[in-house]
């Protein structure tokens, strides 16, 4: 993947404040269609939207076919089926409050099936409470462990086959089939992925003949994330569902480390220069709370037109990048910063601009950045 971005005409970025989070229209449109051509199937893609938090890209999504859809908040889930999703997964295990919220989303969006993932029982007879006293049904996806010990129960644990089984004899649940998410395979060769997803699928495999044999059914397997979503695509098991999500708009951190992947930057933030400290410094308005600080400090950006700019101080408000190109700059300029984790960075907008051929053409919200829409 190239890390360069599209342009965007002057008098355009004049219009826009700094800092200001763009998508490119072309580059979204086109990542979402190749992410189709990898999946194959729209049936065999269920995208996590927890990277764009967008509405509008989810009416993209169901546009193009793509009516199953993954989130890790209640508001994401919301947001799916309101934009127009039939089938949406809470990837996340709800406890507390939550159990009540989920409950809540399918009672007002009766034409959408919600699902979520668990790996205890006292939520899950919690959740069969509270789905059964509101006369709904709530699918469940046993969440499998297979390395990345986040959470979930491993393949082999005893009580694993026994856990899922009791989800058909719970009021107000289905069984959904397990979701297999492996966040730790990160191998940078695309062979070394193939081959650490391949290890790993007997087990997955091995409990599902456990589960089968016990008489419960698994309809589907929402497997991996975008480093491991052409393993799973390229994969003949029936009931794979493929979940990526950064590959909607892809970053520099997924570009440096994963260039087999065909997904190409489509998000930027606009930054200026305000200040000039030194002769080999200067300071944007790209603090921490306006792109992701999760990234290790100094490896937090990438900006296209000072590839080895140092970045060396980053407060709330500031970015400092040490350059021997820092006498090009007067404070006022303007420079694109390409984010290394975009997911983090979209939460940090309320509104993104769209920009199509150069031109900014509207502004879509950044609906499920909150934790709370309604519900």
């Amino acid at each position: 993947m190239s890390l360069t971005l599209p342009t965007i005409l002057p008098e355009e970025l004049a219009r826009l404040n700094s800092p200001a989070y763009v998508i490119f229209r072309d580059r979204l449109l086109n990542n979402l269609d190749s992410m189709l051509q990898v999946a194959r199937s729209p049936e065999r893609l269920r995208p996590h939207c927890k990277t764009h938090k967008m509405a509008e890209i989810i009416r993209l999504w169901v546009q193009r076919g793509v009516v199953k859809h993954k989130a890790a908040t209640i508001a994401e889930s919301e947001m799916c089926a309101a934009a127009g999703a039939t089938d949406v997964l809470l990837a996340y295990n709800p406890v507390g409050p939550n159990i009540q919220r989920i409950v809540k989303l399918a009672q007002m969006f009766p034409h959408c099936s919600f699902k979520c993932t668990c790996d205890h029982p006292v939520p899950l007879q919690a959740l069969s409470a509270a789905a059964a006293a509101a006369g709904v049904s709530i699918g469940v996806m046993l969440d499998v462990n297979i390395g990345m010990d986040r959470t979930g129960i491993t393949p082999e644990t005893t009580s694993a086959p026994q856990l899922y089984n009791s989800i058909r004899s719970l009021p107000g649940l289905t069984q959904a089939g397990f979701q297999v998410y492996d966040g730790h395979q990160r191998q940078e060769n695309r062979g070394d992925r193939i081959n650490a997803v391949a290890a790993q699928w007997p087990r997955v495999l091995a409990l599902k003949a456990a589960v089968e044999s016990l008489g419960s059914t698994v309809p589907a397997l929402a497997c991996g994330g975008t480093p491991t979503f052409p393993c799973y695509a390229a994969m003949a098991d029936p009931g794979i569902e493929t979940c990526p999500g950064t590959s909607v708009l892809s970053d520099s951190g997924y570009g440096l480390h994963f260039p087999d992947l065909p997904f190409a930057p489509a998000a930027a933030v606009v930054t200026r220069v305000v200040s000039r400290p030194a002769k080999d410094r200067l300071t944007v308005d790209l603090g921490n709370k306006s792109i992701a600080a999760d990234p290790p400090k100094g490896h937090r950006a990438w900006f296209p037109d000072l590839p080895d700019a140092v970045q060396d101080i980053h407060s709330e408000e500031h970015m400092v990048l040490v350059t021997p190109l820092a006498d090009r700059y007067t404070p006022g300029d303007v420079l694109l910063a390409m984010p290394v984790h975009v997911c983090p960075t979209s939460a940090l907008y309320d509104k993104v601009a769209i920009i199509d051929n150069g031109r900014l053409t509207e502004w879509w919200d950044v609906t499920s950045r909150n934790r709370k829409i309604t519900v």
